[in-house]
């Protein structure tokens, strides 16, 4: 396999990048207002018409074919819930509650709460969120079961949870914590074909516990064969004439404030006055901060056709969890994108998402070719969309287009790259824990690196564009 890396940081730089502290206390939200409206609601409940369906036509048919697998938010697992999952067991009742609660509290449209699949954990005696990561792993397995549908793969960040590797600091072994969470679940890809390899970036969750325990899990990977990670941000040739390039959008994002933000009842984001306070340990040091000006340099020498971009969190989502975060990132990567990437891939909400951005904010005005950005963060976990905040955004943001966005659903994505246009294809798996991969929908869109190089090359030429 051809591969071309650039690593940062390498185990030679180990003691410059370990610091340690406490992952911080998340408290549970109030449940008085659920406590008065679930009995109402939770029995009659029903989800809301999924938006998007199936709209684009036949497979390219160039000879240039590529296929990748895009997923993300992999490592919920029963066996490694949080501490306070095990410290105060939901009985049914109250989970339902919470679950209201937060719906509430998130100021989404009452009458579209449903509850996700929940689960009786017997290592808690409690009520849960039902874990996709065996349904979703058996799904992609029997998907790239097939002949070419699976040249390799990208892991979106979030890959343990709840708070990464520990290096002990939970009392509990993080050779397990990989085992369970990182290498069952997806051996099987690699034992249908030995040349899979799966290319990971890290995400909040990987970086929660402390610097160190984002190495720990960082060494894991570069000692897999299963994985290839040569450092927090990298690039590589996963296949002739396709280059990707990872970066750490958790450390990128640790150098910016980010205000917090209440949903209004119209779907506008009103800040709070309140920040979102980073951990002390994911802010950049040394060459971490200039990834971004590495992504740039990196993009323009290369001269591969396609040239995909992956990362933790989202340029767009439906969800509203982190509107300045997204506000933040395309500030920062805009400039870069627009002139150099086919697509950006991510995770972090838990949904699946196709969003294509006509880039005028990245180029000052709208691109004949828009960038395809991908939500792909429901290996794991759901979580619902927000409605009125699709519809704000799409108020505001009229160089975003949504052609495909669905919440509280398990699942994947497939790409398809041809010569000169590609497919995404978004792949779910019933909630009843199957593991069938349904074909749900599927999006044709144009290539959009190398134009500049490739007209100069015809001019030089004499041929046709």
């Amino acid at each position: 396999m051809n591969r071309n890396t650039t690593s940062v940081p390498d185990r030679a730089v180990r003691s410059t990048l370990l610091g340690a502290g406490p992952a911080p206390h998340r408290p549970r939200p109030s449940l008085a207002l659920a406590l008065v409206v679930t009995l109402t609601l939770v029995g009659c409940a029903s989800p809301p018409a999924p938006p998007g369906a199936t709209n684009s036509g036949s497979s390219s048919v160039d000879a240039f074919s590529v296929n990748l697998l895009a997923f993300g938010d992999t490592g919920y697992s029963y066996d490694w819930l949080e501490a306070e999952d095990h410290e105060h067991p939901l009985d049914a009742r109250s989970f339902i509650i919470e679950e209201l609660d937060d719906w509430i509290e998130d100021n989404r449209p009452i009458q579209e709460f449903r509850l996700s699949p929940l689960h009786l954990a017997e290592q808690t005696g409690g009520w849960v969120p039902a874990s996709g990561l065996l349904p979703v792993s058996r799904a992609i397995r029997s998907w790239c079961a097939a002949p070419e549908l699976c040249r390799f793969g990208v892991m979106l960040g979030d890959n343990i949870y709840p708070s990464g590797a520990t290096v002990g600091a939970d009392g509990r072994d993080d050779t397990q914590r990989f085992e369970d969470l990182m290498h069952t679940p997806y051996i099987g890809l690699r034992e249908q074909d030995p040349d899979f390899v799966i290319y990971p970036v890290m995400g909040n969750h990987d970086w929660e516990t402390s610097r160190e325990g984002a190495v720990a899990q960082l060494e894991y990977l570069q000692d897999s064969p299963l994985y290839r990670m040569d450092g927090f941000w990298w690039r590589a040739v996963p296949a002739p004439g396709v280059e990707v390039f990872g970066i750490d959008t958790t450390v990128l994002l640790a150098a910016f404030e980010e205000p917090e933000v209440e949903i209004a009842d119209d779907g506008t984001p009103v800040r709070t006055g309140e920040i979102d306070h980073h951990d002390p340990w994911t802010v950049p040091i040394g060459e971490e901060r200039n990834q971004v000006a590495w992504l740039e340099q990196a993009m323009a020498e290369s001269n591969a056709r396609w040239k995909i971009v992956v990362a933790h969190h989202p340029l767009w989502s439906g969800s509203s969890g982190k509107y300045e975060q997204t506000k933040v990132l395309r500030e920062q990567l805009y400039p870069v994108l627009c002139r150099h990437a086919d697509m950006y891939l991510a995770g972090h909400e838990h949904t699946l998402e196709v969003h294509m951005d006509d880039c005028r904010e990245g180029l000052g005005k709208p691109d004949a070719r828009p960038l395809l950005t991908l939500v792909s963060g429901a290996a794991g976990k759901q979580r619902a969309l927000h409605s009125t905040f699709m519809a704000y955004q799409d108020r505001r943001y009229p160089q975003k287009e949504t052609v495909f966005a669905r919440g509280q659903v398990w699942g994947f994505a497939t790409l398809e790259l041809g010569a000169e246009s590609g497919t995404v294809t978004i792949l779910t798996t019933p909630d009843a824990g199957t593991g069938e991969a349904v074909e749900t929908f599927n999006h044709r869109f144009q290539r959009r690196s190398g134009r500049d190089r490739e007209s100069g090359e015809q001019a030089a030429t004499g041929t046709a564009p």
